[in-house]
């Protein structure tokens, strides 16, 4: 079954906690060091529709399936394959022709732990892959249908998620909450948020402005 918002990012909202050790195998050290490596930065104020086209755009990448630890400002490549949403470090033309043709979008991590999305310019002849992505903007408007605030269903800690989807997972909220609160946006209702989602297109996977 598909990785998607409503049943990977958005399952498990409650916050960061202790556990008892990780299936990673990550020492304390080495967690210490990735989560001070997804550390936001340079976090500014953003327009309403920004911050929601940032935390779609992030929570699709993060809904696809990876095992390293994507590095800011680094090109990474997003694939619909076999029903599922991949991350690869691998660009497409090093791909068989199948392989190739799933590619959606090539992704770029930023500093301040949003990620911003290139569609490919065969996205509009993917017809699984846009298929896909409505099916994740359903979902995104779902998860906004609710009294609780944009905060407190931000993706903190979704213990469903690999290692390094988690951690960014975290970084996003972390980043999203400043953003709010460094906008005087904060304490809003994620139904409030929801009225002002833009039309899904294209567009609004590298929207701007």
């Amino acid at each position: 079954m598909a990785r998607t918002v409503t049943s990977k990012l958005t399952n498990d909202r409650q916050r960061v906690a202790k556990t008892d050790g990780n299936p990673e195998g990550k020492g304390v050290n080495g967690l210490l060091d990735d989560w001070r490596a997804t550390e936001p930065r340079g976090i500014v104020a953003k327009p309403p529709r920004q911050v929601l086209a940032d935390l779609f755009a992030s929570m699709l990448v993060l809904s696809a399936a990876f095992k390293y630890r994507p590095v800011t400002g680094g090109k990474n490549y997003l694939y619909w394959i076999d029903g599922e949403w991949s991350l690869s470090l691998i660009a497409p033309d090093e791909w068989s022709g199948p392989r190739r043709a799933a590619f959606v979008a090539t992704c770029v991590l930023q500093r301040d732990m949003t990620w911003m999305i290139v569609p490919s310019d065969r996205l509009p002849g993917n017809d699984p892959a846009i298929h896909a992505i409505r099916r994740f903007y359903r979902g995104f408007v779902r998860m906004l249908d609710t009294d609780l605030t944009l905060e407190e269903i931000l993706p903190f800690h979704v213990s469903s998620l690999s290692y390094y989807q988690r951690l960014h997972a975290s970084a996003l909220s972390r980043s999203v909450c400043t953003v709010l609160a460094r906008g005087d946006q904060d304490s809003k209702s994620a139904r409030e948020w929801g009225r002002q989602l833009p039309h899904l297109d294209h567009a609004l996977l590298a929207y701007s402005g």
